[in-house]
């Protein structure tokens, strides 16, 4: 099952990249044997400063046709790391053969584009920098890749 993340702005040089990188490196490399990966990173910008509704459309056209899609929302349900590993790997094992992880900007998800997701996931009730959620995310990929494998990354 391929894995898409699209998420509003880019991505500049600094530690949130190479965190980013270094864990969606591991991702691919452990998910592979499972049926996980690669990802591939979806970024869009609104150089024009049309807001959420403008974002939610870059959005939807970064979107693998027939991908299912989860949404990073703060109203999202909240799961454990296994919980999460569990999902990816029912979503897999259900035969879909995208699924794309969405990060919206400063100002969250259009709530038209929030009302399509097939899931909708929270990494808590606090709201998170949109680039500290890539990196949260990144993680919680290879997290769920190692728990999958039985790996000794995630002590539980």
């Amino acid at each position: 099952m391929r894995v898409h993340i699209c998420a509003v702005g880019r991505l500049k040089p600094g530690p949130e990249r190479d965190l980013i990188q270094d864990y969606l490196t591991r991702f691919d490399r452990s998910g592979r044997a499972l049926g996980l990966g690669p990802v591939q990173m979806h970024e869009v910008e609104d150089r024009k400063g049309g807001g959420m509704a403008t974002e939610a459309a870059l959005l939807s056209r970064s979107l693998p046709k027939g991908a299912l899609t989860v949404m990073l929302d703060e109203r999202g349900k909240t799961l454990s790391s296994p919980q999460f590993s569990d999902h990816l790997a029912g979503w897999r094992d259900a035969g879909r053969g995208d699924v794309a992880f969405v990060i919206g900007g400063a100002d969250g998800i259009a709530p038209d584009l929030r009302a399509q997701a097939d899931f909708k996931l929270s990494f808590g009730a606090m709201v998170w920098p949109h680039m500290l959620v890539r990196v949260m995310l990144s993680e919680q990929l290879y997290r769920a890749a190692s728990i999958l494998a039985g790996s000794p990354y995630h002590r539980a």
